[in-house]
């Protein structure tokens, strides 16, 4: 390929230079823009669907009330977040260094994945109360397999070389796992912190939904039962906020933690 045919190959179109905040605020206009668009072309009611600008005033109106139910909501969150993570990767852990766990415990993993978490949550609220409690354990629940089976994926698949190497030095099983398994699998690991992060908010509303006094996902229950349409969209535009902060968060922190490792898509862009 010519030299200036490669350059042009090369050079981003008009969103590869943008910077990534600037992307956001675009992405983010566009869709208020369609938003607004579908309510004027077809109509659509404002019991059925508020307006940007009516979404807008509520959570300005509405933005005491609002931040006490976030409140409740994000401690669900961070706490479920945080047991989640912690309990799988104990769990990857155990797996890949006892064997005699691996084939008891594999086939459980996989069972509990069939129960659907809707059918958990009464029994959870049953056994634990109408608290933060059963809502942070279905937070917990709903983040603890993609930890675990990506943090195990990402152990088995160490290289055999690093494994040698470490069995050179003469690392027992339980060093070899934490010095040189562990790091190897961070990558993988990574990947399963990203999708715990986007999905922490469901366990917690899902939780609220079916019993709660309290949060995000009761406040669009009660807002909905009074036609209270704007607000519960206002609560929405907060749990969605939430998740997002979330998400970049955990991002930004892998980011840090492992500055050697670049996406090759991002870093072909």
């Amino acid at each position: 390929m010519p030299e200036s045919t490669a350059l042009k190959a090369r050079r981003p179109g008009l969103l590869g230079k943008l910077h990534g905040s600037a992307r956001v605020l675009l992405a983010l206009a566009l869709l208020l823009a369609a938003w607004q668009a579908v309510i004027i072309l077809t109509g659509v009611p404002r019991y059925i669907l508020p307006s940007p600008l009516a979404v807008a005033r509520a959570l300005v109106e509405q933005r005491a009330l609002l931040g006490h139910h976030a409140l409740v909501t994000a401690t669900e969150i961070l706490g479920g977040f945080i047991g989640g993570v912690l309990l799988g990767l104990a769990t990857a852990l155990a797996l890949a260094r006892f064997r005699p766990l691996r084939r008891t415990l594999l086939p459980l993993l996989l069972v509990s994945q069939a129960i659907p978490l809707f059918a958990l949550a009464p029994i959870l609220m049953l056994w634990l109360g109408y608290g933060l409690w059963p809502k942070i354990l279905m937070a917990m629940l709903i983040i603890y397999f993609p930890v675990a089976s990506t943090g195990y994926d990402g152990l088995r698949q160490t290289p055999q070389g690093w494994l040698d190497l470490a069995t050179t030095f003469g690392l027992s099983r339980r060093q070899t796992l934490l010095r040189v398994q562990l790091p190897a699998a961070l990558p993988s690991l990574a990947s399963g912190l990203r999708m715990a992060a986007s999905a922490a908010p469901i366990g917690a509303v899902i939780g609220e939904w079916v019993g709660a006094s309290q949060g995000l996902g009761y406040l669009m229950l009660n807002a909905n039962a009074r036609l209270q349409i704007d607000l519960m969209f206002a609560a929405l535009v907060v749990l969605v906020a939430f998740a997002l902060a979330l998400y970049f968060g955990v991002d930004a922190a892998i980011r840090a933690a492992m500055p050697w490792h670049r996406d090759r898509l991002e870093a072909s862009v």
